[in-house]
């Protein structure tokens, strides 16, 4: 049978058995990713700066760590590396659920297994975006991005609704131990990929260094311009957890069960804007990228003041969608005209742009949430974006003339 170009990346073993063990890694992830939120809120009844704090000590890491990462993955053999990260993710997840089920968990608690969790993923990020090229090679790997990000999208679209579901019934800690399950699950088909089905075009050397990656992505102004645009982006405009947990409670009144489901209302957006990245990959430019992120600020700043949750819940996936074609095409464009030499440092940086300003963002948002209340909030971070779109919309017109 004829395979889909859409799907051509699954014609390569490695890809294949790694997919569905991604796949539960990502729902075990949004499945914690919700309850550490809700148990924020229990544990500091409903305090926003507590919330946004959390989220920034969880992400600080890859302000720090993912460069050392993406380093790590030039240097040395990626699966093996793999294999330590999820192993230590994996515990700080099972500590965390024992501590919530035997009732010992304290907000410090929370706060310190967040930012081990954070080390480990900040290190295991670049590591694991890079191996996607040595999966499936370059011809493949636009269709590869576009088939992770659908698969971390499912995983964000079911993971929310199972985690709402699972607090309602039984607290937050059972969503910790599942994650853990998953840690496992990655851990064992890790073991499976076989290094000889591997497309490695450069052998890793202990020899390189940061400095080159830094020097590779000033001299690329195309690059540099597609990073400045995801740190604005993901810094003021990513912040879905937080916008929608306090929506959910301070707006709507609602419990934990409603909260998943709106979580999964979003992520039916991302899982769509996913699946059409994999069918428009000649369309990965710098000009749609900039669009896209346009797009995404608009939808933001109508969403701050839509009056009802199920007009605020129809507008989700449209956030959804826009943010993640436009992540996706960013994503793409960096791995994929980046020398393989330098992937794993030049994502490393990438990655400390992405989730790095998240430390920064997160705790502002936070706090003018508890000054100004999460809609006013909400439409600010939307400006932000836009007048972002907008300046760096006009150094790629200058850019391209100069060419």
């Amino acid at each position: 049978m004829a395979q889909s170009p859409a799907l051509r990346s699954f014609k390569h073993r490695n890809f294949r058995i790694l997919y569905p063990a991604n796949a539960l890694s990502n729902i075990g992830t949004w499945t914690q990713r919700v309850a550490q939120d809700w148990l924020v809120l229990e544990l500091t009844h409903n305090d926003p700066a507590n919330l946004g704090l959390v989220t920034a000590v969880q992400f600080l890491p890859a302000l720090l760590l993912s460069l050392y990462g993406g380093l790590l993955a030039d240097r040395f053999n990626k699966r093996k590396l793999l294999l330590l990260t999820n192993t230590g993710a994996g515990l700080s997840s099972v500590v965390l659920g024992l501590l919530v089920v035997s009732n010992s968990v304290q907000l410090w608690h929370v706060y310190a297994l967040a930012l081990l969790l954070g080390i480990f993923t900040a290190v295991d990020s670049p590591i694991r975006i890079s191996f996607t090229s040595e999966l499936v090679g370059k011809s493949d790997l636009a269709n590869a991005v576009s088939l992770n990000s659908a698969n971390f999208n499912a995983g964000r679209l079911i993971g929310p609704a199972l985690s709402g579901f699972l607090i309602a019934r039984y607290g937050t800690g059972p969503s910790f131990l599942i994650n853990t399950g998953t840690y496992v699950v990655m851990v064992a088909t890790l073991l499976m990929i076989r290094d000889k089905d591997l497309h490695i075009t450069t052998k890793p050397q202990r020899d390189r260094k940061l400095r080159e990656a830094f020097n590779y992505v000033l001299k690329r102004r195309d690059i540099s311009l597609v990073m400045t645009i995801v740190f604005f982006t993901t810094t003021f405009g990513l912040n879905f957890q937080i916008f929608i947990a306090l929506m959910a409670t301070h707006e709507f009144g609602f419990g934990p069960g409603e909260f998943g489901v709106l979580g999964s209302i979003l992520a039916v957006g991302s899982l769509t804007g996913a699946v059409l990245a994999a069918r428009l990959e000649q369309h990965r430019t710098i000009k749609n990228i900039l669009r896209g992120s346009t797009l995404f600020a608009l939808l933001l700043m109508v969403s701050a003041y839509l009056p009802n949750p199920v007009i605020y819940a129809c507008i989700l996936p449209l956030l959804g969608a826009s943010v993640l074609l436009t992540l996706i095409s960013a994503n793409t464009y960096v791995q994929s005209n980046t020398d393989s030499d330098l992937r794993g440092r030049v994502m490393g940086i990438y990655l400390m742009i992405f989730m790095g300003g998240t430390p920064l963002g997160s705790p502002m948002v936070g706090g003018l949430a508890a000054l100004i209340g999460i809609r006013g909030t909400i439409l600010c971070c939307g400006v932000i974006v836009l007048i972002a779109a907008v300046i760096v919309r006009n150094l790629y017109k200058d850019f391209r003339n100069e060419q």
